[in-house]
């Protein structure tokens, strides 16, 4: 008892003095519990507050529940149960999972599909623009149009025309949500169990994609994609998203858009499509570098199937009658080329030049490029230009005049090249619009006597064999060889024999002996026996580098034998410019190329360039320089004044398909070519039959004249 009264006699001091101390104590313990009553309350207890009359609401109905939550609570091992059983869920456990699972995914994509908005503005893939070119003196050159749209009224696109785009991509445009389960649950597959992304899109999420979104194939654009297209399809009419569809979608040729498309390839508007023409136009929209059936055999092929196709598909949902559909059994051949992709003559040319090469340096696609918006600055010199333009011009009026009959089937090319790798000029034919091939660039012809200065600059490089897998004996320019004609070409085990059984043996111009010669006299004089032995003493591997390194592209080289050396080999005017040129920098070769500069929106694009490269020593190029500055002087006596150093050398062949002149003045190196060929029949060179003109003022000579300074 005196215990118990002792205890409680502690507690009450306790508990007063307590007391005491948080009414009226003054001390640390008093003021910390004033703190700790000051708090406020925790983010549970505020969560448990709010929560709680909705609690109350639910009481009975959890009442209710429990019994069936208890039987879905886990129980292991099961009683009643035998073996692997005792620890298998109940099926009740299964279905409780499985419904979990679809409430927690649907309340996700409802609160995803509450956080998207339909973005304002509209991305670069609807807002196209120009590509502008600019001369090497920073003035406009051209100004394409390639990148072509003008957004075209539902209205006033065919019905047929409409329905041969949805029978292609979405057939059921007008019944779905704006979305394909379907086709996203595939290309979810796709991406996660394969790698890569599948289509399967409606026209809705084509539209997002084309004018919300980037091209990128990931998940999480698809899952973008089709949230946006759930909103769109409710907030804008199928109509209204079918006409946005119809006129941003890009169709290839550098266009976006069904008005444009129709104008590139039939020429006309859409108003006036067929449903034939409209099927093939809809089949592009799968992918035109596949569909367009100008670029090759395999596209045409596959163009066909999708087209017969797609009117099959228009047979069967009811939107073109069986027997409209048999009037289109032959497939619509689309124009050979875009008509509104022409700027006009020679600038189409260039502007061609020019945009190749920026796609290729700067890493550019086709459909990058057709987006617009890019400057691109060529190495272009309207001076010379224009001269070289004016040249050849004059001497297709003179060839008209004088020789109709051969006139109709002539081709001029010509192209000048510095000798640091910049085009100034090139003449690649008489008018884009009707003749779509650059002659500059185009490797048709042999380059004949004027690849003699190759062969030379590889004996002088590499020396010359006499025996089989001996050392290599240096020669000279005063090297002495036989410049008689027909000379047997010998090797070291002797006479070289062909395919047929014959010795072969070499050939000058006009049949010409010169006798024993200086390989520099040779080169001047432009002896060919001397060169076609050269080439086998030197080797002709050593031959095909050495023209390979000074500019020349493997794949005009031609077959390797002893006529490599006479010039088999079929460069084009840009190639042998720039070989030459070559010579000219010392023996450096740097790659031809016509765009210095790309901006887009100001924003400068990198470009890959190649470095300079040796091609031949500086001595040899030397050498080679003096042999064609001897040649220029004494075909052409008084031509130049004596202080400018002018080389250059023509060229043509035995079978007298091609004449040439290439030349070099002021560290510029101009080529031109001029050949013979019915292109409506046949692309092999005809013999010029003196449409070239006389030997010693040659037409090709007569342009080069005209063309480089300072000669003109």
């Amino acid at each position: 008892m005196q215990l118990r009264a002792f205890k409680q006699e502690l507690t009450g001091d306790a508990g007063r003095s307590g007391g005491a101390g948080r009414t009226g104590g003054t001390g640390r313990r008093g003021r910390r519990g004033a703190r700790k009553k000051a708090a406020p309350p925790s983010a549970l207890t505020r969560v448990t507050a709010a929560l709680a009359p909705l609690s109350r609401r639910l009481a009975p109905y959890a009442g209710k529940a429990a019994p069936y939550a208890r039987r879905l609570k886990p129980v292991y091992p099961r009683p009643g149960r035998a073996g692997w059983r005792r620890w298998a869920p109940s099926w009740r456990q299964w279905i409780a999972a499985v419904l979990a699972s679809f409430g927690l995914s649907g309340a996700c994509l409802v609160v995803a599909y509450a956080a998207t908005d339909i973005p304002e503005n509209l991305n670069s893939y609807a807002t196209q623009q120009d590509n502008v070119y600019f001369w090497s003196d920073g003035t406009p050159m051209a100004r394409t149009g390639w990148v072509q749209r003008q957004a075209m009224p539902l209205k006033d696109i065919p019905v047929q025309v409409r329905w041969a785009v949805l029978a292609a991509e979405n057939e059921s445009f007008y019944t779905d949500p704006g979305i394909s389960v379907k086709g996203l649950s595939r290309a979810l597959w796709r991406t996660v169990g394969e790698g890569d992304t599948q289509g399967g899109s409606t026209i809705t999420q084509q539209y997002v994609k084309n004018v919300y979104l980037t091209q990128n194939q990931t998940v999480g654009r698809k899952f973008t994609e089709a949230l946006i297209s759930l909103k769109l399809d409710n907030k804008m009419s199928k109509d209204k998203i079918l006409e946005g569809y119809l006129n941003t979608s890009w169709f290839g040729r550098g266009t976006y858009g069904i008005q444009r498309a129709s104008q590139a390839y039939y020429g006309k508007d859409v108003s006036r499509l067929n449903p034939s023409e409209a099927a093939f136009l809809a089949s592009l929209l799968k992918g035109a570098g596949l569909y367009d059936p100008t670029l090759n055999k395999a596209n045409r092929q596959r163009a066909v199937e999708r087209w017969s196709w797609i009117l099959d598909r228009m047979v069967k949902i009811g939107k073109l009658s069986p027997a409209e559909r048999a009037k289109y059994r032959t497939f619509p051949e689309p124009l050979k080329q875009n008509p509104l992709y022409d700027t006009g003559q020679q600038t189409d040319y260039l502007v061609e030049l020019a945009s190749q090469y920026a796609k290729k340096a700067g890493g550019i696609s086709d459909k990058q490029f057709d987006l617009g918006g890019y400057q691109i600055y060529t190495t272009f010199d309207r001076k010379r230009e224009n001269a070289l333009t004016d040249a050849v011009t004059q001497a297709r009026k003179q060839a008209g005049q004088s020789r109709p009959e051969l006139a109709k089937t002539a081709h001029y090319g010509a192209a000048s090249v510095t000798d640091d790798g910049r085009i100034l000029a090139v003449y690649g034919g008489p008018d884009h619009r009707t003749q779509g091939y650059n002659e500059s660039n185009a490797a048709t012809v042999p380059a004949g006597s004027a690849f003699l200065p190759f062969v030379y600059a590889a004996g002088l490089e590499h020396g010359v064999r006499t025996t089989r897998g001996g050392p290599a004996t240096p020669i000279t320019p005063e090297s002495v060889y036989d410049g008689d004609d027909g000379v047997p070409v010998t090797t070291p085990e002797g006479p070289y024999w062909d395919r047929s059984g014959r010795k072969v043996a070499a050939h000058n111009d006009g049949k010409k002996s010169y006798g024993r010669i200086t390989l520099e006299q040779a080169l001047a004089r432009s002896v060919n026996t001397p060169f076609m032995q050269l080439g086998m003493d030197t080797g002709l591997t050593e031959v095909r580098r050495t023209a390979e390194a000074a500019g020349l592209l493997p794949s005009s080289m031609g077959a390797q034998v002893p006529a490599l050396s006479l010039g088999s080999a079929t460069p084009s005017a840009i190639r042998m410019a720039s070989g030459y040129a070559t010579f000219a920098a010392d023996g450096m070769h740097t790659e031809p190329y016509s765009v210095r500069r790309v901006t887009r929106n100001g924003a400068t694009v990198d470009l890959t360039t190649t470095e300079p490269r040796r091609a031949v020593g500086a001595a040899v190029a030397g050498q080679v320089t003096r042999a064609l500055t001897d040649s220029f002087r004494l075909a052409h006596p008084g031509a130049a004044p004596a202080p400018v150093q002018v080389a250059g050398k023509a060229g043509t062949t035995q079978d007298d398909t091609a004449s040439w002149y290439v030349g070099t003045a002021e560290s510029v190196s101009t080529a031109v070519v001029v050949y013979r060929m019915d292109l409506s029949k046949s692309l092999e060179p005809l013999p010029l039959k003196g449409l070239d003109g006389a030997a010693a003022d040659s037409v090709p000579y007569g342009i080069w004249s005209k063309a480089l300074r300072p000669l003109g």
